[in-house]
């Protein structure tokens, strides 16, 4: 498999409803074959899977593969903290023609020992065939680091091809490339290392900031590759800001923000994800728009995307008011209109979806009155 290069672990779009947006989800795929991307990673932490169903992953996988059409390499994400659960994930993918590897994080939340993830990724290989699978070491979110000696033991399982290394740790990065053949791919997980996980020997880098810029990324990263670093620094220098903005607030919400700014895709997340904080989109918009990414401000998500429930009991039937997160009685008093008494009125949110809000104030309804404010 010639896989190396810019891939980029793709944002899902969702409407706001929170259902996938799939003519999105197609021009997005298209758009960035088309910008010149390496590969294209689909279902993986930017792409929210823990909130994905198991038919909207498969979903978004196939409709990848069938835009991509095989113009480049797919590398599914397909990850459990249950070794069972794994396993059938990436039979899964094993079977489908248009996936070239499988892309497979630590188990999240159990926490296990070396020996333990080393049984866990081993069984995943050994139950797909000659299918490679790419680990990915992410240990910020799931709290299990896989050490260089353990990679080392991994790199002997036959179609165990590679890492996406995103522990932060250069000092570690280091010592996994020193620790497994030359033939063993690793690629850097976090954008803003890439160039010198490259000059220690990686091949490329699984990119957050490659969905905002495709055509940057692939071709810093293939200059790095060429061994010309004068223009892969410059590349560098000019879109680090952006590479450290993507981490402003937890992945994916800034890379899908500014997408939003870019009018690439509606800013839509699934709970437990909300919109970004008032000050720190401000400072993600300037960076997007020193970057040339935006001509103009970009309304916040709050006002497109947000949503309360106004809960008042003060007399009479009890009523219940579904708001948007831009109505002047929502954003007095810090949620609350002015002049309510704290005690007599309750309000519940923020909520992502209208649809979300109206299904929550309706099951709280009971013999309560629902109705929608004219800002919804």
């Amino acid at each position: 498999m010639q896989l190396r290069g810019c891939g980029t672990a793709l944002v899902t779009p969702f409407h706001q409803d929170g259902s996938i947006d799939d003519a999105s989800l197609r021009n997005f795929v298209t758009w960035q074959v088309e910008s010149g991307i390496d590969f294209l990673v689909p279902c993986g932490t930017t792409g929210e899977t823990p909130t994905l169903t198991h038919d909207e992953w498969l979903h978004v996988i196939d409709t990848t593969i069938e835009v991509v059409a095989g113009r480049v390499p797919i590398v599914a994400g397909a990850t459990s903290n249950s070794t069972h659960d794994a396993v059938e994930k990436a039979k899964e993918l094993a079977a489908r023609p248009g996936v070239n590897a499988i892309l497979t994080a630590s188990p999240y939340y159990n926490k296990p020992t070396q020996e333990g993830q080393y049984r866990h990724f081993k069984a995943i290989a050994e139950a797909v065939g000659e299918k490679p699978i790419i680990l990915y070491n992410v240990p910020g979110r799931t709290g299990a680091n896989i050490e260089p000696s353990t990679l080392a033991r991994l790199s002997e399982v036959p179609n165990i091809a590679g890492v996406k290394e995103a522990s932060g740790n250069m000092t570690q990065i280091a010592e996994a490339i020193n620790s497994v053949p030359e033939t063993f791919l690793v690629f850097s997980g976090d954008d803003a290392i890439t160039l010198p996980v490259i000059a220690l020997g990686g091949v490329g880098i699984i990119s957050v900031a490659s969905n905002e810029i495709p055509h940057e990324m692939a071709a810093m990263t293939r200059a790095a590759l060429d061994n010309d670093w004068t223009t892969a620094r410059t590349l560098h220098r000019k879109y680090l800001p952006l590479m450290q903005a993507n981490f402003i607030e937890s992945s994916p919400l800034p890379v899908k923000a500014v997408l939003a700014m870019m009018g690439v895709i509606e800013e839509v997340y699934r709970l437990p994800l909300l919109p970004m904080r008032r000050d720190t989109r401000s400072k993600l918009q300037k960076v997007a728009t020193e970057a040339g990414l935006v001509t103009k401000p970009a309304a916040p998500a709050a006002d497109a995307a947000e949503f309360y429930i106004y809960e008042n009991w003060a007399a009479g039937p009890h009523k219940i008011v579904v708001h948007r997160g831009s109505c002047g009685q929502c954003n007095q008093g810090k949620g609350r209109p002015a002049g309510h008494d704290v005690n007599r009125a309750r309000w519940h949110g923020p909520y992502p979806a209208l649809a979300q809000a109206r299904e929550l104030a309706g099951a709280m309804t009971g013999v309560l009155i629902r109705s929608e404010c004219k800002c919804v």
